[in-house]
């Protein structure tokens, strides 16, 4: 038969004093190391989106040596590329250029959506934007502009999406 432990007063405060500890240590490291999301007096401009661009070229009826090599369950008049344009991204802030970047579609066959995410802390206060995106290989300059005057608290946030079905380029 095994022994039972006995519940002595030294086990008793032996473990009040273990939790005592756990709980010290979470309440410690609950308040330090302070976290500042922003500095004093700065707002933050988050630019995200995910969308996915134009085709690269546009569908073109097949030739009739395509056609025979294919098994006929897959004669498509139209061959249409898989690959997807590159979404590229400009934004000047208050005149002077702030991003550039080119988001290159997702997926082995580059098919799929271009992803992009990017944070710029700013002084708060009154700002000028321009926000320019292409999403179309083919088309020369860019197919979305949007310039607008915002003002910004401390600490505030202010978030630029692209939405097609929204008109464009949101500022939320």
């Amino acid at each position: 038969m095994a022994e039972r432990l006995a519940s002595t007063p030294a086990a008793w405060f032996g473990q009040v004093l273990l939790y005592a500890l756990f709980a010290l240590i979470i309440g410690v490291f609950s308040q330090w190391p302070p976290y500042r999301h922003l500095d004093p007096g700065k707002a933050l401009i988050k630019v995200s989106f995910n969308h996915q661009g134009k085709p690269v070229s546009a569908c073109r009826p097949a030739t009739e040596q395509e056609l025979a090599k294919l098994p006929p369950n897959m004669r498509a008049p139209l061959i249409c590329p898989r690959e997807r344009s590159p979404i590229t991204v400009e934004m000047d802030l208050d005149g002077t250029a702030a991003l550039r970047h080119v988001a290159m579609p997702s997926g082995l066959s580059r098919d799929g959506a271009s992803a992009f995410y990017q944070r710029l802390p700013v002084a708060a206060g009154t700002h000028r934007l321009a926000i320019r995106i292409k999403h179309d290989a083919q088309s020369p300059g860019f197919d979305f502009e949007r310039q607008a005057t915002v003002t910004l608290r401390a600490a505030q946030v202010l978030v630029i999406d692209f939405d097609p079905g929204k008109g464009g380029i949101t500022l939320q």
